[in-house]
């Protein structure tokens, strides 16, 4: 029997909701400590609220630990590492935070999710994964000789307008990898008509790039889930 299986009444779903609640909520406080200028009270509470969270998450580590059949192996289990981390810098009080790693307290909803329908969508996801790998492998390829094509066609339209930006096809892949993904940082841009003009043919390329991997593994889950 799994370690993290044990029926101590921690793993019921309104249980599971509470500790989400609670994480969000450290977080969010952790997130307000970072503002200037705080008032007094503010601080203060934020405080209180820190030693009330990890109380309760300390009750439920060694809740689990003294409830678990093997106690040991819970301890270094990957969820028990987890649950540990997310106290023992409020204990320690060291310089470096770590209480940013309650976040990854939020795998334990994938208890929630341990369904008969659930486990057969991720096993349809792996298979198609598997199913198309060959065609995902060219996509990549062809995504790569695409940045690089473009990163010296921006070189040949920019490089003489723009020598301290466009220095090289080098600095040229990073604005390719930022025009290809359409995510157009706008740090590097052109300035010349046939730069701007390839700089959207670039883009229209981008966008059918964006799309094709999703259509791969739409086709191949749609496949799976006929033959099955």
């Amino acid at each position: 029997m799994n370690i993290e299986q044990n029926k101590n009444g921690l793993d019921r779903p309104i249980f599971a909701w509470s500790i989400t609640v609670l994480i969000i909520y450290s977080v969010i406080c952790y997130s307000i400590e970072t503002l200037p200028d705080l008032s007094a009270a503010t601080v203060s509470f934020l405080y209180y609220s820190e030693i009330v969270v990890v109380s309760l998450f300390t009750v439920e580590y060694f809740y689990r630990i003294f409830t678990m059949p093997n106690r040991f192996k819970f301890i270094f289990s990957f969820y028990g590492l987890i649950d540990l981390l997310a106290i023992l810098p409020f204990y320690l009080a060291t310089a470096i935070d770590l209480r940013t790693l309650r976040l990854m307290r939020l795998l334990r909803l994938a208890r929630l999710l341990k369904l008969a329908r659930y486990n057969k969508a991720i096993h349809r996801f792996s298979k198609a994964i598997s199913l198309a790998k060959e065609e995902l492998v060219i996509f990549t390829l062809a995504s790569f000789v695409m940045l690089y094509l473009a990163a010296v066609g921006i070189y040949h339209f920019e490089h003489t307008a723009q020598p301290e930006v466009f220095r090289s096809i080098f600095d040229s892949l990073w604005w390719a990898v930022a025009t290809l993904t359409t995510v157009g940082y706008g740090d590097i841009y052109p300035i010349t008509i046939g730069g701007r003009i390839f700089t959207f043919a670039i883009l229209m390329v981008g966008l059918g790039l964006v799309a094709v991997p999703t259509g791969i593994v739409a086709s191949a889950l749609s496949e799976i889930r006929s033959k099955q």
